[in-house]
């Protein structure tokens, strides 16, 4: 009967229940890493993808290339005329430059370094940038045109934590050492970086900073129906023909919010590759124990084997009968896994929306992954198997009736 094939192993394995247990330890923490890793790494590319969602897909992002995203660090330099071409290009609807650099920022005797963004001053080129950024307000205004040392602030700046007094509307604050009044603050983001920036006008970021008229990157917005693609083309030429550069020369980057995506997710899964590998050892090591386990379970029946095979049992019965129950303990290590994997996710998204916010980490049950993976650990166990199995299907019946 099919179902003894089942019945005898399982029965075998709650007979030796310390011993199934320790066996079963070595496949449930790498299954549970496994699955904890995978389904984090999922939760964080769900949350970028609703991020770039938020974004729309008619901005596209210019950024001077050997250095960061915003060109910091980099020798090359976007300027105000790079903006004029853009806005000039086929396709675009709206252009706005952005200032962006590390500052001191001295408030109540103490003293910080954060990012401090220059805003420009035309109304819809400042929201595009807060569209773009995500950017809410919480309480106070924006800047406005004519405001030369106002502030907008971060979240954290409402927060005792960065200066040990939060800061309220009105306060003044010194930013890279002048004196700055506050007239509003962002709400959370969730992003520590963008939670501790402030929101200055750009003439005042390039005074302080002695930038000119330098930009950290540009953002730009399509018209309606147009090809994002096809637009981020035109302006690629054009700024190729205004800095003399020929095609694939390019020092700046035109990039949209899908390959933006693209480039975060291809990091995480490398990321991701290089943890499940190092988590695949453990299940590695859980695979020798079940194997381990299975030559002591053939050694301590063999008479047993004896038995079956002087009542008619086949040498392909035996080894079914041990190759399930190889799987079975790589089947039990994986439900326990899973069951704790998802756990370790939940509870590593719960401790994340409480410090950072849900922003970065939106974790959903991926049921395809659960069911592959009870699969993958059965097959494990199973492979794991194989060599005991073949060695009690071949006893002898003779001998193994013998054998004390």
């Amino acid at each position: 009967m099919i179902q003894d094939y089942f019945i005898i192993p399982w029965k075998e394995i709650r007979r030796k229940k310390v011993r199934s247990w320790l066996t079963l330890i070595g496949v449930f923490i790498g299954i549970a890493a496994i699955v904890s890793l995978v389904t984090l790494g999922q939760g964080l590319e769900n949350a970028i993808d609703k991020q770039f969602e938020l974004l729309g897909k008619d901005k596209l992002f210019i950024s001077a290339k050997g250095g960061t995203f915003s060109g910091i660090g980099s020798s090359v330099k976007l300027r105000e005329k790079d903006l004029d071409i853009v806005k000039g290009s086929s396709g675009i609807k709206l252009a706005a430059g952005m200032g962006y650099s590390n500052g001191k920022y001295e408030f109540n005797e103490i003293v910080r370094f954060n990012y401090v963004s220059g805003l420009p001053d035309d109304p819809e080129e400042r929201a595009l940038i807060g569209e773009a950024q995500t950017w809410e307000l919480s309480s106070g205004r924006f800047l406005r045109k004519g405001d030369k040392y106002k502030v907008v602030l971060g979240y954290e700046y409402t927060q005792p934590g960065l200066f040990e007094k939060s800061l309220e509307l009105g306060d003044k604050i010194m930013i890279q050492d002048q004196v700055f009044k506050v007239v509003g603050f962002n709400k959370k983001i969730g992003s520590p970086p963008d939670d501790k920036m402030s929101m200055i006008p750009l003439d005042t970021f390039s005074e302080i900073f002695g930038t000119g008229d330098e930009l950290g990157y540009i953002i730009a917005q399509t018209n309606s129906g147009e090809d994002i693609s096809v637009v981020a083309e035109n302006v690629k030429k054009d700024l190729r023909k205004s800095r003399h550069l020929k095609e694939g020369d390019e020092d700046f980057n035109v990039e949209t919010p899908e390959q933006l995506a693209s480039s975060f997710s291809t990091i995480l899964n490398m990321v991701q590759l290089v943890l499940i590998g190092i988590a695949a050892i453990s299940l590695l090591v859980g695979g020798i124990g079940i194997m381990n386990t299975m030559y002591t379970a053939v050694l301590e029946r063999t008479k047993e084997i004896g038995i079956l095979k002087a009542l008619g049992a086949r040498n392909s019965q035996v080894l079914y009968l041990f190759l399930v129950e190889s799987g079975l303990y790589g089947l039990g290590g994986g439900i326990i896994g899973v069951i704790l994997g998802i756990i370790f996710a939940k509870i590593t998204e719960f401790i994340f929306i409480l410090i950072v916010g849900p922003v970065f980490l939106l974790i959903e049950i991926n049921w395809l992954l659960i069911s592959g993976t009870l699969l993958f650990s059965f097959v494990i166990g199973c492979l794991s198997g194989v060599s005991p199995a073949r060695r009690a299907s071949k006893l002898n019946p003779v001998d193994s009736l013998r054998y004390e």
